[in-house]
């Protein structure tokens, strides 16, 4: 796992060994942000089920003005600090350790230009993110953008009111989302 463009190009990140964390592969990564494009650079970024930080990391690196990370498990917190430390980036980010359903409900601080959510497989709780952002729009800004990171047997259709599917790629065993705010 590396960043592949930008200030910290290059630059390998740690990772967890085992199964807690599901990194995106780099010809994903590298795909989302050739879709992200420039409107990457400045913008306010959610990563959700961070795990080792590697997209938050990667939008840093191309530019972002802040990212944050939630995620929950301590031992993955640690990966991450230090990836965020090894990429010199971690000046621009701010790491919440909390669930990110109990997250969701509290009250947003800020809006974000876009929101990466990529939980554990197969439990629902892409649908179940994205319902509760949909609950608190708030939490998007007005152009913003929702990437989900599933597999694509996972995929089902959802009836949102504050945001809807603009889009979905496939690449092998991993299916990107791409929902925008209605607002």
């Amino acid at each position: 796992m590396r960043v592949i463009s930008g200030s910290a190009k290059g630059r390998r990140l740690k990772s967890l060994p085992g199964s807690s964390t599901r990194p995106i592969t780099d010809r994903v990564k590298v795909a989302l942000f050739d879709i992200l494009g420039p409107s990457i650079v400045g913008a306010q970024v959610l990563d959700l089920f961070a795990g080792t930080g590697s997209v938050g990391i990667e939008a840093l690196s191309r530019g972002a003005a802040e990212a944050v990370f939630v995620e929950k498990d301590p031992r993955v917190i640690r990966v991450l600090r230090e990836n965020l430390q090894q990429t010199g980036l971690a000046d621009r980010a701010r790491v919440i350790r909390a669930d990110v359903f109990a997250f969701l409900r509290s009250d947003p601080v800020k809006s974000f230009d876009f929101v990466y959510i990529a939980p554990p497989q197969y439990r629902g709780w892409w649908r179940r993110t994205l319902e509760l952002l949909d609950a608190r729009p708030e939490w998007l800004a007005a152009a913003g953008t929702v990437v989900v990171q599933i597999h694509p047997r996972e995929f089902e259709a959802l009836s949102l009111r504050c945001i809807e599917l603009a889009d979905r790629r496939d690449y092998g065993s991993t299916c990107v989302l791409f929902y925008r705010h209605l607002g």
